[in-house]
């Protein structure tokens, strides 16, 4: 496998390393911030859960899901009350931080509280987005567009380093199968890591059924554990999961959520295939 590895920089100061020879990594968290009570429990769980099981953890969640199926969506606490949610559990947990920046106004503001700045599927060819994160010094995790090839990824590569971004990791989400359905192709996982950055694979939306429920996205949540075990077996250096104490209920992504009290049994799995691959 080739050695490839990007440190994040975490609250408490001490690096977390994602690559070749480090430890899984696990984004995780609800969709959008529904509310700081139920953020906060995901992130306290999931750290317990990663500790115990030897895996780095990133706790995500959007202030803003600016590409919501329809107008009348849930999108978040918008920017300024999202931004200073996210700053609260990162200091208060010691919990490195995820979250999309949608336009270039926003990364100012974003680079002083994320650790990690995550560019969504559908704007990974935006080239001043690209760049204005590259310029933060942040992390600049990017999503592989649903319509865009695994090789085609190099483009998106080639316009963060060379508008200074030294950190990259590319996220395989799926890809577009028709009308309101995604596919995973598992020679995306090596080909975009052949690019020299740590892939991260999204076991929660590439279940996503795109608008498939009408006004909303579905999804198909009973094929998150099979192709999370593929793509670990695959040779992946993280997982993105959405996760939700009562996925039912959630007001963004629920269909393709895991619930919080299945995903420490599945993780188990994971970190077994993992040791077995290594």
């Amino acid at each position: 496998m080739q050695e490839i590895s990007v440190s994040i920089q975490t609250p408490s100061g001490t690096p977390i390393t994602v690559g070749t020879n480090q430890p899984l990594l696990l984004i995780g968290g609800p969709c959008a911030l529904e509310s700081e009570d139920l953020a906060r429990r995901v992130a306290e769980t999931m750290l317990e859960i990663c500790d115990r099981l030897g895996l780095s953890y990133v706790f995500k969640a959007s202030f803003d899901k600016a590409n919501r199926t329809s107008l009348s969506s849930y999108r978040g606490p918008g920017l300024e009350e999202g931004l200073a949610t996210l700053a609260r559990i990162r200091q208060e947990l010691q919990v490195p931080v995820i979250s999309d920046i949608h336009d270039v106004s926003q990364v100012e503001a974003a680079a002083e509280v994320l650790d990690i700045i995550q560019i969504p599927a559908f704007l990974c060819r935006q080239t001043d987005l690209l760049a204005a994160a590259a310029l933060s010094g942040k992390v600049v995790n990017v999503k592989k567009g649903q319509f865009v090839s695994p090789w085609d990824m190099k483009n998106v590569v080639d316009k963060v380093r060379h508008s200074g971004g030294k950190k990259i990791m590319l996220v395989e989400r799926g890809a577009t199968f028709g009308y309101n359905n995604l596919v995973v192709d598992m020679r995306s996982l090596p080909v975009m890591r052949s690019l020299g950055c740590p892939v991260i694979f999204d076991a929660t939306h590439s279940v996503q059924l795109p608008g498939g429920a009408g006004g909303v996205s579905g999804g198909q949540r009973e094929f998150i554990e099979p192709l999370a075990k593929a793509a670990v077996a695959a040779g992946i250096d993280g997982l993105f999961m959405e996760i939700h104490p009562a996925p039912d209920k959630a007001l963004c992504d629920g269909p393709n959520s895991i619930p919080l009290d299945d995903i420490e049994e599945l993780l188990r799995k994971i970190v077994r295939i993992r040791a077995a691959v290594d």
